[in-house]
C-alpha cells in the first residue's frame, strides 16, 4: 500500500528524452521519484523515498553510472562470450537499468524482469519506456514465487536486486532461496546478487557462508572501505557451478571510476570467518542502512 504522503507533490507526467521535470509519483514502496540527470541529456535517476535505486540512460542504455551496477555489469559481460545473447531473470526490476544494458550489449537476449511494485512498473513503463524491440519482459510478482515459476536450467544469468525500504527481505537470502536460483541456472549459469551490508558485516559474512552451502565457486567485489567494515556499502556477490573468471573480473573491477576488490578462494571463505548459513527458519532481512548513507 502507498503512503499517504505518495499523493503529494506530483510534479510530472512523464519522463522521455523530451521533458526534463522531476516525474514524483506514489507507490507501494514509498515516494518514486524520477529525477533528470543535468550532466546526461536522457538519464534519469529513479529514488524510493530520496534513496537512490537506480540510474538510466535512455540514449545510452549500455552507461552504467552506479558502481554496484557497473560492478554487476562486470560480471554479466563475462558470463558469455561478448555479444552473445543468453537467457536472463531479473529478481528487482527498478528502473529496469541491467535488463536494458544486456538488451544493449547481447542484442536477441531474452529476459525475465520481476518486480512487486506494480505501481513502480506502471510509472518506469510510461515515464522510461524499454526498447519495444527488445525481448524484456516484466511481471509483477514476488520475487521468489516467480522464480519457483520458472522452468528448471532456463537461465544463464540470474540478477537478484531486491530491496523493500531500504532492506533485502529475509526470504531472499536462504540456502532454500539460492537452492531454487540454482535449479533455475543452467549448468554454467552464474548468479550475481547485490548485498549491502556495514560494520560489523554479520549480513554479508552469512550471506558469504549460505551461498557457499549451495555454489562451489563465489567471488565478491566491493570497495575495499566496505569490506574492511568501515563504512556501509555495497558488495556483489558472483555465484557460479563452475570457476568464474576472477582474473578479468578483478582487473575490471580495479580499473573502474571507484576501484573494487575482489576476494576469491581460501580469501573469501576466511572472510566469511565461520558465518552459519540462512534458512528460511532463521533468515532476516539485511540491515537498514544508516540516514547518512543517502546524504
Amino acid at each position: 500500500m502507498a503512503r499517504a504522503r505518495g499523493n503529494q507533490g506530483r510534479k510530472g507526467e512523464r519522463g522521455g528524452r523530451g521533458a526534463r521535470e522531476p516525474v514524483v509519483r506514489g507507490v507501494d514502496g514509498g515516494l518514486a521519484e524520477l529525477v533528470p540527470d543535468r550532466d546526461r541529456p536522457a538519464g534519469w535517476t529513479l529514488l524510493i523515498d530520496g534513496a537512490p535505486q537506480s540510474h538510466v540512460d535512455l540514449d545510452d542504455p549500455a552507461h552504467l553510472s552506479f558502481e554496484y551496477q557497473r560492478r554487476i555489469g562486470h560480471v554479466l559481460d563475462l558470463a558469455a562470450d561478448p555479444g552473445r545473447p543468453v537467457h536472463a531473470v531479473h529478481l528487482g526490476g527498478g528502473a529496469c537499468t541491467l535488463a536494458r544494458y544486456l538488451a544493449a550489449t547481447r542484442p536477441r537476449t531474452t529476459q525475465q524482469v520481476v518486480e512487486r511494485d506494480g505501481p513502480l512498473v506502471d510509472l518506469v513503463r510510461t515515464a522510461l519506456p524499454l526498447d519495444p524491440g527488445a525481448r524484456i519482459r516484466v511481471r509483477t510478482a514476488d520475487a521468489r514465487e516467480a522464480l519457483g515459476r520458472l522452468p528448471d536450467d532456463w537461465a544463464d544469468v540470474l540478477v537478484a536486486d531486491v530491496f523493500s525500504g531500504a532492506r533485502t527481505p529475509a526470504h531472499l537470502t536462504t540456502t532454500e532461496f539460492l537452492t531454487e536460483v540454482r535449479r533455475v541456472l543452467r549448468p554454467a549459469g552464474t548468479y550475481v546478487a547485490n548485498l549491502a551490508d556495514g560494520p560489523p558485516l554479520a549480513y554479508l559474512r552469512g550471506q558469504i557462508a549460505t551461498a557457499t552451502a549451495v555454489f562451489p565457486e563465489l567471488a565478491l567485489v566491493a570497495d575495499p572501505a566496505v569490506l574492511r567494515g568501515k563504512r556501509f556499502g555495497n558488495a556483489v556477490l558472483a555465484a557460479s557451478a563452475l570457476p568464474l573468471p576472477v582474473a578479468e573480473l578483478t582487473r575490471r573491477a580495479a580499473s573502474d571510476p571507484h576501484p573494487g576488490r575482489v576476494e576469491y578462494g581460501r580469501a573469501l571463505v576466511a572472510f566469511a570467518g565461520g558465518a552459519v548459513p540462512a534458512t528460511d527458519a532463521t533468515a532476516k532481512a539485511s540491515p537498514a542502512p544508516p540516514a547518512s548513507v543517502f546524504h
